[in-house]
């Protein structure tokens, strides 16, 4: 009994190391980045792995046309806000989501989920999303532009009365205006 509890701890030890040395690769490649905005009295943060292009075709590629996709790369990636939020006319409550993205040629559906802390896909290559828990979806326009980005960027910036939660990845810019809710 002794050496079969030694050898399953060797196993488990194992076991552990290997995953942590999986994680450790795979978040080389893809860095976290934290995103802070603040504007008066509200604070908006996200946290998102950035993903290089490295050559590769992202949008209709690498980034499949109407999957949904972990904006990201690694874990979901999180948006939190202290305040309630309207965009496109919705209101999103205060609080802490994943950020999720359907991306096709002309649009982007943008959806906020309450589950959050999730590795981004499942042993199936999927989104790891639990769709009944979307509390928030929208529909943004894509922008192509000349200029091409090497990483997938989010950035947060005041854009006259609103800010604008914005997500650009090669020639693809797609730009989300809210405001504070009342």
């Amino acid at each position: 009994m002794k050496k079969f509890l030694i050898v399953a701890g060797i196993i488990v030890f194992l076991i552990i190391g290997a995953f942590m040395l999986f994680i450790k690769f795979t978040k080389s490649h893809s860095p976290g980045a934290d995103v802070t905005y603040s504007d008066k009295d509200l604070s908006v943060h996200v946290f998102y792995n950035r993903p290089s292009k490295k050559g590769r075709q992202i949008f209709g590629g690498l980034v499949p046309y109407g999957k949904v996709w972990r904006t990201g790369a690694n874990e979901a990636t999180v948006f939190e806000t202290n305040k309630d939020l309207i965009i496109n006319n919705k209101t999103l409550k205060a609080g802490k989501y994943s950020l999720w993205a359907l991306p096709n040629e002309q649009t982007w559906t943008i959806i906020f989920n309450s589950e959050y802390g999730q590795w981004g896909i499942n042993f199936n290559g999927e989104a790891n999303r639990a769709a009944e828990n979307d509390v928030l979806t929208i529909d943004a326009p894509v922008l192509v532009q000349d200029k091409e980005f090497e990483q997938f960027t989010i950035s947060v910036e005041k854009a006259g009365e609103e800010a604008e939660l914005i997500f650009i990845w090669d020639k693809t810019l797609v730009a989300v205006p809210f405001t504070v809710a009342p």
